[in-house]
């Protein structure tokens, strides 16, 4: 890549990194032999029922059971009890994955009399029910760590011992078989809404990004990127933003998208004069990007779209903006860390030219964008995934080095059975099954935290006090509301945080006149702080692990490249006109829209994100004073805030900061890296 090439990044940095992804993903059994061949077996048959599922009809009393099935049975399989019994399976795994089969057929097999018997349950109910409430706590403690089984069997306690409770916490309580009727009986707990969408949605879009993955799409995009971006002091930094969307769009994983450009990337901005800490807060603020990109949106997308009753494409369309500003931060970022760091030319090896590579491997734009055009044509989000799959599979033969099936089985050379077993199709398949079993768990164990506040009444309890506590003022409630889902993701993956918060904080900010998509959107994007966040800053930890800098200096890095970005969900929430970011929420408010009104406030909160980026990275036209930097951080958050005075306070300390720069002496020169 050029001369002077810095050591590529270590396997032991590398090996390090991917315990990271462990953490968010679960430390997954390597098995061989029968045994990995039959969890195999296992995968490829969940995935093949979920993309029948898609094209055909599957009662939902059915689908949601099986779906639970089936990630229990792999989950109890292929993730340890600890790490001391990894890459084998024992005698009590075999018994929680068999009890977690007899669960489920023992309710599918109950039919309409074991849901109408959900307020007076037998005992045999009971006992499957807690069953099955064990059985998921445990599968989310082996996948995601304890924190959350935790905080369910809180819920749990808390509908529990209702009578015994201070106010204003206190309700009437409710008994074991009450509460195990809500959870197991009916669709309105562990088989409800989060299980609803990572049966329908979430584990098709996995497997969808498995095709993508296991046809070279993936590295299609690393060097798609670094020809478009390479060769200038910027280059090695926008390649990671630009890297970061074509990867993460489809993977939704923060973590694996900050390894995957890790390992590529992290030489190349070394090069170029990046340290260590600064480096690794890029990969990771690149990797969270993959979170709030369309089209998976860490998987909380298809929940949004199912708690507002709304299409999945106007869920994309609320995200687009609110993308294009992140993104327009990081390159902002980028921009001044060249000039920042004296960042020098760096000349590398390219792969190829951006034409030639398009021109070879054009059809993996084609299967990322199918699933948008789909829906635009008027399929349903479920329909529009199946056909997307069905492209990439298709679009992957038309190269050898691409194809999800060999060349040779149709050329009818060896083995059809080992063409088939070793095939990228079926690694694809298996892969995204077992890619979601974390997601999984996680669903089903939100969907007991969502029917004990369905039965409790917390949600409306929990708006109520917040509101009491911001004695009604919209601002401090939208404060208090996003410092509880910070704290919340501080504990738990986004998903889980986004559907608590979703049902106990949502209320609040509803209450006080915010629409519900604008609340819902809000809740997101702060649940996902818990990406970058400690004790759970698991993409920033993983990037540090890559470059070898210290994780919570990493972390803080982090937080500089993101916070302009993080500004924004006030402006969805404190004034009407800052809903234009979302696009109204839906396509018929959309086609109606005061288009001039969208443009202006676009405008203002992307000349507040450039103020706050020159704030925190402390330059504008040169380096920036003490007093300069603070007044574009207030700039910056006069112009998020809407409103007529608060922008034209923004553009005026803009205005005064620039003509300082320009026409003031510069100030004694600073080390750049101690800045």
């Amino acid at each position: 890549m050029g001369t002077d090439e810095p050591a590529v990044v270590s396997a032991e940095a590398l090996l390090r990194a991917e315990q990271y992804v462990e953490e968010e993903e679960g430390a997954a059994n390597k098995l061989k032999g029968w045994l990995g061949g039959f969890v195999r077996l296992v995968a490829f048959v969940m995935a093949a029922f979920h993309l029948y599922s898609a094209y055909a009809i599957v009662p939902t009393q059915v689908l949601r059971p099986v779906h639970v099935a089936f990630v229990l049975f792999l989950c109890f399989l292929v993730f340890p009890v600890t790490r001391r019994f990894r890459h084998r399976v024992m005698w009590w795994d075999w018994l929680a994955a068999a009890l977690a089969m007899a669960v489920v057929v023992y309710a599918i097999l109950g039919g309409d009399d074991f849901t109408d018997r959900n307020t007076s349950p037998d005992p045999w109910d009971i006992v499957f029910g807690v069953g099955l409430i064990v059985l998921v706590l445990e599968a989310m403690r082996r996948t995601s760590g304890w924190i959350m089984p935790v905080i369910t069997l809180a819920f749990v306690a808390y509908a529990l011992a209702g009578p015994y409770l201070p106010a204003p916490w206190t309700h009437k309580g409710y008994e074991v078989g009450r509460l195990v009727g809500i959870l197991y009986m009916t669709l309105e707990g562990i088989f409800g809404v989060a299980v609803d969408v990572a049966s329908s949605l979430i584990i098709l879009f996995t497997i969808y990004g498995a095709f993508l993955q296991h046809s070279g799409a993936g590295k299609f995009y690393l060097d798609f990127s670094f020809s478009a971006m390479g060769g200038k002091p910027t280059g090695a930094g926008r390649t990671v933003v630009l890297a970061s969307f074509l990867l993460g769009g489809p993977s939704g994983s923060g973590v694996a998208t900050t390894v995957t450009l890790g390992a590529v990337a992290y030489p190349l901005l070394e090069k170029v004069g990046y340290e260590k800490n600064a480096a690794g807060g890029l990969l990771a603020a690149g990797g969270l990007g993959a979170i709030i990109s369309p089209p998976v949106l860490g998987a909380a997308a298809f929940l949004i779209a199912e708690f507002l009753k709304i299409s999945y494409l106007d869920v994309l369309l609320m995200a687009c903006i609110p993308t294009l500003l992140f993104y327009l931060a990081l390159f902002l970022m980028v921009e001044i860390d060249a000039r920042k760091y004296g960042m020098r030319d760096v000349a590398f090896e390219r792969v190829d030219t951006v034409w030639n590579l398009s021109k070879r491997y054009w059809f993996h734009f084609l299967s990322l964008v199918s699933i948008v055009a789909f829906m635009l044509w008027g399929f349903s989000p479920v329909l529009s995934v199946f056909w997307a799959t069905v492209v990439a599979l298709a679009t992957s033969m038309l190269r050898p080095e691409t194809a999800l099936f060999s060349y040779d089985l149709f050329r009818g050379k060896g083995s059809v059975k080992d063409h088939l077993l070793h095939s990228g199709f079926a690694k694809a398949m298996e892969g995204g099954a077992i890619g979601m079993l974390n997601v999984g768990a996680t669903c089903a164990g939100a969907g007991i935290i969502v029917g004990v506040v369905a039965l409790t009444g917390l949600g409306l309890k929990f708006s109520s006090i917040v509101i009491d506590y911001a004695a009604g003022s919209l601002l401090l409630t939208a404060i208090f509301t996003s410092l509880v889902v910070w704290v919340v993701g501080l504990a738990v993956p986004v998903t889980a945080s986004y559907i608590i918060c979703a049902v106990i904080a949502a209320p609040a900010l509803i209450k006080l006149g915010v629409p519900d998509f604008a609340a819902h959107m809000f809740i997101f994007y702060y649940a996902v702080l818990s990406e970058v966040s400690p004790p759970t800053a698991l993409s920033p930890f993983a990037a540090a692990a890559i470059t070898g800098g210290d994780p919570y200096k990493t972390t803080m890095q982090c937080w500089k490249y993101t916070v302009p970005a993080f500004l924004l969900p006030f402006m969805f929430v404190l004034d009407p006109a800052g809903q234009g970011l979302l696009l109204m929420g839906s396509t018929k408010a959309l086609a109606a829209a005061n288009w001039w009104s969208i443009a202006q406030v676009t405008l203002t909160a992307a000349l507040g994100i450039a103020a706050i980026a020159g704030g925190f990275q402390g330059w504008a036209l040169r380096r920036a004073t003490p007093l300069e930097r603070v007044m574009l951080i207030v700039a910056g958050v006069a112009l998020v805030y809407p409103g007529g005075i608060a922008d034209a306070v923004g553009l005026s300390l803009i205005v005064a900061v620039l003509a300082m720069q320009r026409f003031l002496a510069a100030p004694a020169v600073v080390l750049a890296k101690d800045a």
